[in-house]
């Protein structure tokens, strides 16, 4: 059997906030670091504040890029008024990645116990590219990726991974 190579994939940043700013999106600057550390290329960032429509817009705009193969958004996943993150990334997706968010749970619970509870991090697919949607906290970005999102953007990651479905991921757009 022959070993697989690392394949790098394009990913967004958009970091969903009514009050952080370039110098001060911490979140934001967590990700794109260990999207950067992992060999992985960073296709765009952005910072939007919390209005749906901008950001399912924004979802959009990056879906339709095909330089970029997945989305990571940060921010307005909790229970306030603000927090519209979660419908709208669901305004866009195809297909919904259930297991996502109950993961992230159990890697939050270990962390922080049962305030893991107040978190809707959620994932999905359009348009071929995975978008997910993590907390603001660094805490978050950093254990959605350390404990996740590293392993399944791995192509060497086994029994299996993101990467290595992404060629099928929008077969049920081609024509036949």
């Amino acid at each position: 059997m022959t070993e697989k190579s690392f394949i790098p994939i394009g990913i967004a940043v958009l970091t969903v906030s009514d009050t952080r700013g370039p110098e001060d999106d911490r979140s934001g600057d967590t990700l794109v670091a260990r999207i950067e550390a992992a060999g992985h290329r960073l296709a765009a960032r952005a910072i939007t504040t919390d209005d749906r429509d901008r950001i399912s817009a924004q979802l959009r705009d990056w879906i339709a890029d095909p330089a970029i193969d997945a989305v990571i958004s940060t921010g307005g996943t909790g229970l306030t008024g603000r927090d519209v993150t979660v419908e709208a990334h669901r305004d866009v997706y195809e297909k919904e990645i259930d297991a996502f968010g109950t993961i992230f749970t159990i890697v939050s619970m270990k962390k922080i116990g049962t305030s893991a509870v107040q978190s809707r991090a959620t994932a999905g697919v359009a348009g071929g590219t995975y978008l997910f949607a993590l907390p603001g906290s660094t805490g978050a970005c950093k254990d959605a990726w350390d404990e996740i999102l590293l392993h399944q953007f791995d192509y060497r990651h086994a029994p299996c991974n993101f990467v290595e479905i992404m060629p099928r991921l929008d077969e049920h757009l081609r024509r036949k």
